[in-house]
């Protein structure tokens, strides 16, 4: 990948260019131009890149000893780490695609992602092998086989742009996760564009901040390494805490990444030194609310794109505009992808007008793993390209003249919650197959800052006593931690529709009087209580607040968690950690912090 050609179609305002190396063999020619150059570093290592194409090479070899191939999946359950980097580029290097696993995952999500995707082999390490249920894929530590003596051989297995490249699952309506299968042509389509668009080189410095298992990664880590430039892991600490992250990114020189969308609101917001190497901020993943300030020391650029489509199909520039009475657009399609807004009948909408978002090109998935009838379902014919497919996004936007897209929300229930895409349905299924639940319905609630939650409301069977602790538990046991819902809301029964539906217009808001608690409301009985309360009633977006009641429970998060610490620094003047809050989580126990504090810098 050392070139692009292009050319503009005025027509649509699509961008064309040429895609070179696919990814396994663009990293093995950087890897020979600069061997010493440094690729990755975490905490605990840092790898050149002879360190990683020769660490890479072994995990090959060993892979190719289960006659792994093109078209088959690896699964790599690590967490974020250079080691993961090393994983996933052996498997490519052994032509296979390769499935990220979160170590974090319910035991039940994990198990199931692995008997549908059925990988040929799993790449683990020995702490986290017993997190992953027995099958029939044999297991292998990423350290004991890439570490040690001996060069690996020196081949690399030629894949083709239609073989896959990864595997990521996400949310499905049924209660199923559904495996999103991409290709090495739409993984290069990426990777060309990002380089060409953001000017990227060996010189540029990139954070890894997401999750492997979010697709975001991907984007974070292959058009880097494909322009020799460094891959650096900020500290868990500092992912959830915009000033310490602001201060790593100052710290270690990085020059371009990626960040949430409410990680990015926030870090707009503070002050930064105008001579930081940071020269582009990449945020997507949510809406975003806010323009940047004028006088904000970089680029801010907007993206959008489901994973069924490569990460990003749509990229733009956010200017400062102070007054802006509108939300920030979520940019232009990017290179070799059209964008299609129609209607019901598959009919261009007039220009401006809004209507569902469908997306063609080179970043278009394979399907989803297994399940042609889903497939076929949101990979739909093209009208106007005998023999081109587009996805069907379920999103609602505006097409503007200059080929920039407005986010106006989804066309199905489907929402995105902390960055990650949700299907209500999946959760409501989990939550319907409690024991003590006659019905229930999840749906997204939107709270006065603009921040989505989701609220799980509940009818209980005759004579069961549902309680919310024991619900988001049991939620918890087979559901990641950011489909849990908030809050729960007990109803006597669910409002329909004339046609049997539920009427999620008509579901009421969560207040004092129907939400499901675990014991009776304790009122504050200090000052300090008092205005805790009144902090995490405006920060969580409910009525009333116990001191019993559990911040994580109400539907706190380590994001919100460092939102609440800023406040209590500003009201009380003390300066307590997220731990504290982790290890102190009602308004009672935390007001006993705070008070102890206050105490330890009076003495």
């Amino acid at each position: 990948m050392n070139g692009t050609a292009t050319t503009v179609n005025p027509g649509t305002m699509k961008r064309r260019s040429v895609i070179f190396d696919l990814v396994p063999q663009a990293v093995a020619i950087q890897a020979a131009e600069t061997p010493d150059a440094i690729a990755v570093t975490d905490a605990t290592e840092t790898l050149t890149y002879r360190e990683l194409a020769c660490r890479a090479g072994r995990l090959a070899d060993a892979l190719r000893a289960f006659e792994v191939g093109p078209d088959m999946v690896v699964a790599i359950c690590l967490e974020r780490s250079a080691a993961f980097v090393v994983a996933a580029l052996g498997v490519l290097q052994a032509g296979a695609a390769y499935l990220p696993i979160d170590p974090a995952a319910p035991p039940d999500r994990l198990e199931f992602m692995l008997e549908d995707a059925a990988p040929r082999v799993t790449v683990t390490e020995s702490r986290l092998a017993t997190r992953l249920p027995y099958g029939a894929w044999p297991r292998l530590d990423v350290h004991e086989v890439t570490v040690g003596p001996g060069q690996p051989a020196a081949r690399h297995d030629v894949v083709k742009p239609e073989h896959l490249a990864y595997v990521i699952y996400t949310s499905g309506s049924t209660g199923r996760p559904k495996g999103v299968e991409i290709t090495h042509g739409s993984l290069a389509n990426l990777v060309t564009w990002h380089r060409r668009a953001f000017g990227v080189t060996a010189d540029d410095r990139a954070p890894l901040y997401a999750s492997p298992a979010f697709d975001a990664a991907v984007w974070e880590i292959w058009p880097y390494l494909v322009s020799g430039a460094s891959l650096h892991l900020p500290p868990d600490a500092a992912r959830t805490d915009p000033e310490a992250l602001r201060d790593w990114l100052v710290a270690h020189s990085i020059t371009i990444g990626f960040v949430p969308t409410p990680i990015a609101e926030r870090l707009m917001a503070l002050p930064w030194p105008m001579w930081t190497p940071l020269r582009t901020l990449l945020t997507g993943a949510d809406t975003l609310h806010r323009y940047p300030p004028d006088g904000l020391p970089f680029t801010l650029i907007n993206n959008y794109g489901p994973t069924e489509c490569t990460v990003v199909t749509t990229s733009g520039p956010v200017e400062p505009e102070p007054f802006g009475e509108t939300l920030p657009t979520i940019g232009r399609p990017i290179d070799n992808v059209d964008v299609l807004v129609l209607d019901d009948t598959l009919s261009p909408v007039p220009p401006g007008a809004a209507g569902e978002l469908y997306i063609g090109g080179a970043g278009l998935a394979r399907g989803y793993r297994g399940r042609p009838d889903l497939t076929a379902e949101r990979f739909v014919a093209h009208p106007d390209d005998p023999g081109a497919r587009l996805y069907r996004t379920g999103d609602r936007v505006r097409l503007f003249g200059d080929g920039r897209v407005a986010f106006l929300g989804r066309v199905d229930d489907q929402v995105k919650i902390r960055g990650y895409r949700v299907e209500p349905d999946e959760i409501a299924a989990a939550l319907g197959a409690q024991a003590g639940v006659q019905a229930c319905a999840v749906v997204a609630r939107e709270d006065d800052g603009g921040e989505r939650r989701l609220v799980a409301y509940v009818v209980a069977a005759a004579g069961a006593a549902l309680g919310r602790e024991a619900l988001a538990a049991a939620l918890r046991r087979s559901l990641p931690d950011y489909m849990v819902p908030a809050t729960f809301v007990a109803l006597p029964t669910l409002p329909l529709t004339t046609n049997g539906k539920v009427d999620r217009a008509a579901l009421p808001a969560p207040d004092a009087s129907n939400m499901l608690r675990d014991g009776e409301v304790v009122a504050p009985r200090s000052e300090v209580e008092t205005e805790l309360a009144a902090i995490l009633s405006t920060l969580l977006g409910v009525e009333e607040v116990s001191v019993q009641d559990n911040f994580f429970l109400l539907g706190g998060h380590s994001l919100l968690g460092t939102q609440l610490i800023v406040r209590v620094r500003e009201v009380f003047g003390v300066e307590l950690s997220l731990r504290t809050l982790f290890d102190a989580p009602t308004i009672a126990d935390l007001a006993t912090e705070i008070e102890r504090a206050r105490l330890a810098e009076a003495a």
